[in-house]
């Protein structure tokens, strides 16, 4: 059975940086894609990026670009979303997902859920 433990949330200032890990249990993941969204109070759950564990191709919510990076290390059992330059904005809690089929930003496509870890950044 697929696993994911998301950790790594926290209360942080904006300006300030967190990484999140998602560490993945109960698959080989060599053909999966492995995704991060985020869902804030009263809002849609919002894909902020993902990776293909595939060909290494990763995509970016626009809202995001330029400030965080996914990133995974090369057992390919735990994915990292580096965040930098956290606004505001960014407070929600953060789950990581994984799927077989492709690398998107669309929560409908992906299979397994990690329980989430809460990040607040403070103005």
């Amino acid at each position: 059975e697929v696993q994911l433990v998301e950790s790594g949330g926290g209360l942080v200032q904006a300006g300030g940086s967190l990484r999140l890990s998602c560490a993945a249990s109960g698959s080989t993941f060599d053909d999966s894609a492995i995704g991060w969204f985020r869902q804030a109070p009263g809002k849609g759950r919002e894909g902020v990026s993902c990776i293909s564990f595939v060909n290494g191709s990763t995509y970016y919510a626009d809202s995001v670009k330029g400030r965080f990076t996914i990133s995974r290390d090369n057992a390919k059992t735990t994915v990292y979303l580096q965040m930098n330059s956290l606004k505001p904005e960014d407070t929600a809690v953060y789950y990581c997902a994984a799927e077989y089929q492709v690398c998107t930003l669309l929560p409908h496509y992906y299979d397994y859920w990690g329980q989430g870890t809460q990040v607040t950044v403070s103005s």
